[in-house]
């Protein structure tokens, strides 16, 4: 039975014996053929796990211990009455399909158990081959579930089931013993026997191997869980999520009628989808993706780009997405540089994690962190990928990633001093850290060192966002109270210090030409869209009046126009807005006639856009998705521009800018301009409000309107 029955013996493990009579032999018979059977096998050191059962026991006994029954469905015959051993065969296959839900329930029990127990294997410096999540017991678990019927990708288990085979039988070789952790004393001489380079070459296989059976075994609760929920009988039905990508049996796919040879862009914005809604990408898409492979434009659009920061900022959601991904291969296609530290190991007692897997639970600590910076897409960007550098052992990481982030994003789409930054934060992302643990903070040398090397407040934020992250992921023993208190210290001395700074993309103020201002003094309202690639442009002039920015915003999301960036600029008595926007799936771009005309009606209060909006926001909730950190909503009063400044970071959501500028209109004060931004899954508006007599409000009431927004918009959302 088991390992022996499938004839998988490891030099060290057990002989698993089951002696099956038909009842007819006396006791003192079946022990005296027990005893000349075993004791020559005792006598020379081999170790047996042996039961003596008629065929009716047996079934009993399968039927009380699982572990009974899943040996028997390994069973295999020695020697004596085939017929029996077949019949016993039978009987055990019959009752595991027919007790199927009770018998998954406990696998699925003990499998997280051992996993609570032995760790991940993927992840572990000194790993448990056999019971770790992800080794050879869990391929056992997965055989067992497919003999109760249930559909399991066996096929992608050979490989890996074969170098997790082979690497026990060495390391039982090695140690002369039967133990199945590979500890670090063990991985030079078992790698060395198995040809391998090095441990670390040795251990990256064994991470490659382990995190294909996990996904598999992840892949497969999943879909019982699916099949449970939908029912039997009950007809599988499609949501459309986004264009070519759909929602089916709770997983997200590549919709049939989408062709993924001529969108390159749709990987991507599967992905985003899936992990923004808590949900899987399904394994036939992934293999579509792998198969029909379409290499994204260079520079990448804004749209792939904006669904790459979505992905990374779906937080733990995005880890099964991108492993799916991974396991298929796409991600470095994606991103090439991503194909060296990938299953690559770190062989030091501070990490706990591959680099990859690092990198990615960094990410998801960054995620929580978005609100605390002004560019969530860069802190997400870097930190997918600052350790890109590792794996070099000629190189210092945080340079060498210096070197491959900035092509990197530039070939990405960001803009120049984008990519400088994102650079910069790789290089240094050792710097608070190191400093905060090392240096004097009282001296000012200290304070003059770091604020030499980052000189703007918005990247010091950054890098201290990306600080926490880093050393959360790293682990317990890389990052304490103490040392956060250490850097939050040296992060706020150095703030005080820093005067100045170029800013990080700065928003550009809305420039206007001379046929704009001209049109401006017609005060009348016109509508200009201009279509482009992977969005629409529209230019609005409208003569100025309270409620302008509500109504334009809640016109586009009835509309079913998605905001991702806007301009506004208050000239005179009128206002120019430059908006660039996206079509919900299923929707279609309105004439300029068409929104000319619903933009009237709703700037004269002919529409009930609160009532429209409220519908689809109530719709919104019912749908799935990931938990979020709640809105934060901030106001500064600028002596440059004598206005109160408002910053609202949130989630994105459906009307979000309508339900902001709503707030604002009915706290009493006007919006002179704005600047809005979606950053992935991420929206950062900027506006800049006075009161009727044109002054910034005191410093009173802009607390009390920072604080009406924020509590507006977590009844809203």
């Amino acid at each position: 039975m088991g390992g022996y029955g499938r004839g998988e013996l490891s030099p060290g493990s057990d002989l698993d014996l089951l002696i099956v009579h038909d009842g007819s032999a006396h006791e003192e018979q079946l022990a005296q053929f027990a005893n000349a059977l075993l004791y020559p096998l005792w006598d020379s050191g081999i170790p047996v796990d042996h039961a003596v059962r008629t065929r009716t026991h047996t079934r009993e006994t399968a039927q009380q211990d699982i572990r009974v029954a899943m040996g028997i469905l390994d069973i295999r015959t020695l020697e004596g009455n085939v017929d029996l051993v077949n019949a016993v065969a039978a009987d055990v296959a019959e009752d595991w399909r027919k007790n199927s839900k009770r018998n998954l329930s406990q696998l699925r029990a003990s499998s997280y158990e051992r996993a609570e127990r032995s760790g991940e294997l993927a992840f572990l410096l000194e790993p448990d081959l056999k019971e770790a999540r992800g080794g050879l017991r869990d391929i056992n678990a997965l055989r067992a579930i497919a003999q109760s019927g249930e559909d399991v990708a066996l096929d992608r288990l050979s490989s890996a089931e074969s170098l997790l085979a082979n690497v026990r039988d060495v390391l039982h070789g090695v140690s002369g013993k039967g133990r199945d952790q590979l500890l670090l004393t063990e991985q030079d001489r078992v790698a060395a026997e198995m040809k391998f380079i090095d441990a670390d070459a040795l251990m990256l296989e064994v991470a490659r191997a382990s995190r294909a059976v996990d996904y598999v075994m992840d892949l497969t609760w999943h879909r019982i869980d699916s099949s449970k929920s939908r029912g039997i009988f009950k007809k599988s039905k499609s949501e459309p999520l986004g264009k070519g990508v759909i929602a089916l049996n709770n997983e997200v796919t590549i919709d049939s009628s989408a062709d993924i040879l001529i969108d390159s862009g749709i990987g991507l914005r599967a992905a985003a989808i899936a992990a923004q809604r808590g949900l899987p990408l399904s394994v036939d898409a992934c293999i579509s993706l792998a198969e029909g492979f379409s290499p994204i434009s260079t520079p990448w659009p804004r749209s792939s780009r904006e669904d790459l920061v979505t992905l990374i900022g779906a937080g733990s959601a995005m880890i099964r997405v991108f492993e799916a991904l991974d396991q298929e291969g796409i991600i470095e296609r994606w991103i090439p540089e991503w194909g060296h530290v990938r299953f690559l190991p770190q062989r030091n007692v501070l990490h706990r994690h591959t680099v990859d897997r690092h990198m990615l639970e960094t990410a998801v600590r960054a995620a929580k962190l978005t609100r605390t910076v002004h560019r969530p897409d860069l802190l997400l960007v870097a930190a997918l990928l600052h350790d890109i550098g590792k794996g070099f052992p000629d190189k210092d990481h945080s340079d060498y990633g210096e070197e491959l982030i900035r092509p990197l994003a530039l070939r990405m789409g960001f803009p120049d001093l984008d990519a400088q930054v994102l650079a910069l934060l790789v290089k240094q992302h050792l710097l608070l850290s190191s400093v905060a643990t090392r240096r004097d903070l009282d001296d000012p040398a200290t304070i003059e060192y770091v604020t030499s090397l980052v000189s703007d407040p918005q990247v010091l934020e950054l890098l201290h966002a990306l600080s926490i992250a880093d050393g959360e992921a790293t682990g317990k023993t890389a990052w304490s109270n103490w040392k956060a208190g250490l850097v939050a210290d040296l992060v706020n001395r150095c703030t005080i210090a820093l005067t100045g700074g170029t800013g990080i993309a700065p928003a550009e103020q809305l420039e206007l030409t001379p046929q704009q201002l001209s049109r401006l003094d017609n005060k009348s309202l016109t509508v200009t869209i201009i279509e482009r690639d992977d969005a629409h442009e529209i230019e609005i002039l409208s003569p100025d009046q309270v409620g302008l920015l509500s109504a334009v915003a809640g016109t586009f999301s009835v509309s079913r126009l998605n905001v991702r960036s806007a301009r506004t600029r208050t000239v005179g008595e009128a206002v120019a807005m430059n908006w660039i926007v996206t079509l919900d799936p299923n929707a279609s771009l309105p004439s300029e006639e068409a929104l000319t005309e619903t933009l009237r009606k709703a700037i004269a209060g002919e529409i009930d856009l609160a009532k429209r909006i409220d519908e689809r926001i109530s719709s919104y909730r019912k749908i799935p998705g990931i938990p979020v950190p709640p809105p934060v909503v901030t106001a500064t009063n600028d002596i440059a521009t004598q206005a109160t400044v408002l910053e609202i970071r949130m989630h994105d959501r459906p009307g979000v800018l309508y339900s902001v500028a709503r707030a604002i209109s009915r706290f009493g004060v006007d919006i002179r301009a704005a600047i809005v931004s979606t950053l992935g899954a991420e929206a950062f508006d900027t506006l800049y409000v006075t009161d009727f007599a044109g002054e910034a409000l005191t410093e009173e009431r802009a607390k009390l309107l920072a604080n009406q927004v924020e509590s507006y918009l977590l009844t809203q959302y």
